[in-house]
């Protein structure tokens, strides 16, 4: 049974602010209306876009110079046609780097950012020292709007940060702060966090990810300090807005790492109902109820957390705590319910889990079901339709490195479209091989996914089967627990059997507005989160 789930949690609630909005919009590759110069010299500024060229063949140099003149009256199919065309041809192979990278500056105006991707790539591999340092800056962009990972920390990792132009460098930082992150380097990430800028889009994602590495760093007051100050500067946001509720989130968690209950408690009751993070804020909230022996509070969360309206998610370890409350207030025969419950709902599943993995699905077939729970209803046929079980798939749809992967492909998808429906565009030269580039990406970014939400089942078994053996624990823990209070009744120790909901005074509630009602099963909407358990320890 876990103890801590602060790094866990932290992890996946980053990888959840990071997929929902900080991809680059960076500004466009090329300044228009610049004079088309073709030249003998090599020294002149590549900003320049002009084409630089040794060649004596005035046919080569018109040709080239007609396909910049295309690029800078905005006629970017037609130049990336041109380029496309000129970078294949072996008589000008010592002028291809700079072909490639317009023809990359074409299909980024053109939003084909992953088409444009691989002729940066292509000049970066080619080590031409003259436009090295341009297909960088210019890589760096379009795998910052793609969101791909790979690209991203390829470039990253050949570029001088001096070297980027100034309106880059703090998204540089911010991802070279997110490597370190990951890598375990801590004290490197804050300072890197550090460098990004207040006015930049990625400030807030910056401060957050540095509270969340001095975090893990162990430097917790240090992290409370940073989540406060984001929590501070998106007072004024509406309730929902992701950086506030993660960086309230976040408080929560850092005190709980600090175990201090009662700040943990204070500060999970603040995550607004409204928001996705409530329902686990919720779960965490009831392990520090538990931590702080307040029992019947967390006996009132179960109410919501097992009601019909969260029947589709995937929280087995929930039902293990509530018969955990159950044993430490001596209520057996409500602990035999639970257990019972935790069999009939997660025995099936571990089965299922099972038979899938055993059956050496491929790749693809494991994206198919996971790409169903990003695309279907949530209505009892469309959930039938599911190999895997649904709060089992559901769950995993929503991990961080999931969820990132399948933005980059919904980007992937958004350009293939742009090629498929431009008519224009599809038939020609350039729209063929920039459709052969999504495909190829489309396809290996699907079995990235599928060889994600294996791994994740894997996890899954272990953690079924773990949970499991400690479902049996909890048994034998209850079968004792019935027979020691067996013991004191036929000795005559037992204490009257009374039940609170039979003697205690309603008065008190009723002045205070509640409502009572002996609770039976049923579920309203506008209710979840206001039950409380007004039952009794049966210890003696």
């Amino acid at each position: 049974m876990k103890k801590n789930i602060l790094k866990g949690c932290l992890i996946h609630i980053l990888a959840f602010v990071s997929f929902l909005g900080w991809h680059s919009n960076a500004d466009a590759a090329t300044k228009r209306n610049q004079k088309t110069v073709v030249s003998t010299t090599r020294k002149q500024s590549p900003a320049n876009s002009k084409i630089y060229t040794a060649t004596k063949s005035t046919l080569q140099r018109s040709q080239l110079a007609n396909a910049l003149g295309l690029m800078k009256s905005g006629q970017y199919p037609q130049a990336a046609n041109s380029f496309l065309s000129l970078s294949r041809r072996s008589d000008l192979a010592s002028e291809r780097s700079q072909i490639k990278y317009y023809l990359g500056l074409c299909m980024m105006e053109m939003s084909l950012n992953q088409a444009a991707a691989f002729q940066f790539v292509d000049v970066i591999k080619s080590s031409d020292k003259r436009w090295t340092r341009q297909a960088i800056e210019k890589l760096l962009i379009v795998t910052d709007r793609l969101g791909d990972e790979t690209l991203l920390n390829y470039a990253i990792q050949r570029i001088d940060v001096n070297q980027v132009p100034t309106q880059y460098r703090d998204m540089l930082y911010f991802r070279l702060a997110e490597i370190k992150h990951k890598a375990g380097l801590f004290t490197e990430a804050v300072n890197l966090y550090n460098k990004v800028g207040s006015q930049s889009r990625f400030y807030y994602s910056a401060l957050y990810g540095k509270g969340l590495a001095q975090a893990e760093g162990k430097q917790p007051d240090l992290a409370l300090a940073s989540f406060k100050q984001l929590l501070d500067m998106r007072s004024s946001a509406r309730v929902t807005d992701v950086n506030k509720v993660a960086a309230q989130l976040s408080i929560a968690r850092t005190y709980y790492q600090k175990q201090n209950w009662e700040k943990a408690i204070e500060a999970y009751s603040a995550i607004p109902r409204d928001s996705f993070m409530w329902h686990e804020a919720l779960f965490e909230k009831t392990w520090a109820m538990l931590r702080a022996a307040r029992f019947r509070s967390t006996l009132s969360n179960f109410q919501t957390l097992h009601s019909t309206f969260y029947e589709d998610a995937y929280i087995p370890e929930t039902l293990l705590l509530r018969s955990i409350v159950y044993l430490y207030i001596c209520k057996y025969d409500e602990m035999e319910k639970v257990v019972d419950l935790f069999d009939t709902q997660y025995g099936p599943i571990s089965k299922k889990i099972n038979a899938y993995l055993n059956q050496n699905h491929s790749s693809e077939n494991y994206f198919q079901e996971v790409n169903k729970a990003f695309i279907v209803k949530k209505d009892a046929e469309s959930n039938k339709s599911f190999s895997i079980p649904y709060n089992a798939i559901k769950h995993i749809a929503e991990e961080g490195d999931v969820r990132r992967t399948y933005s980059y492909l919904k980007k992937l998808n958004e350009e293939r479209k742009l090629v498929d429906e431009n008519p224009n565009l599809r038939a020609t030269p350039m729209g063929v091989y920039a459709s052969g580039i999504i495909t190829n990406r489309l396809k290996s970014a699907r079995s990235i996914i599928g060889e994600m939400v294996k791994a994740h089942l894997l996890n899954m078994r272990v953690e079924l089967k773990d949970l499991n053996e400690q479902a049996s624990f909890i048994r034998y823990e209850m079968i004792n627990g019935k027979k020691e209070t067996l013991k004191k009744r036929i000795n005559g120790k037992t204490m009257a059997e009374e039940t609170d909901s039979e003697n205690q005074d309603r008065a008190f509630y009723i002045k205070n507005g509640y409502e009572y009602y002996p609770f039976q099963g049923e579920y309203w909407l506008d209710e979840v989160g206001n039950y409380h358990y007004l039952g009794k320890q049966s210890c003696e």
